[in-house]
């Protein structure tokens, strides 16, 4: 995987974990029950495909790293 790529991911996980729990704080009271679990089902695996999505982009972008230090002594 190139840099750009696991730089995007890793941009890409922050802004959906941000904009996700951003959208929790933001949520209005008055709605019935059923708006809320919805919502909150929609947080958290959003959440969780972010933090994943971010992980991917950090093991990847450390890989290339040491690619390239590899391909440079060698």
């Amino acid at each position: 995987m190139s840099r750009k790529i696991a730089v995007f991911l890793i941009v890409l996980g922050a802004f959906m974990i941000f904009e996700w729990v951003n959208l929790g704080f933001n949520l209005a009271d008055g709605h019935p029950t059923s708006f809320y679990v919805v919502h909150g089902v929609l947080i958290v695996v959003n959440v969780i495909l972010g933090a994943v999505l971010a992980v991917i982009g950090w093991r990847a972008l450390r890989g290339s790293r040491v690619t390239d230090r590899r391909a440079a002594a060698g």
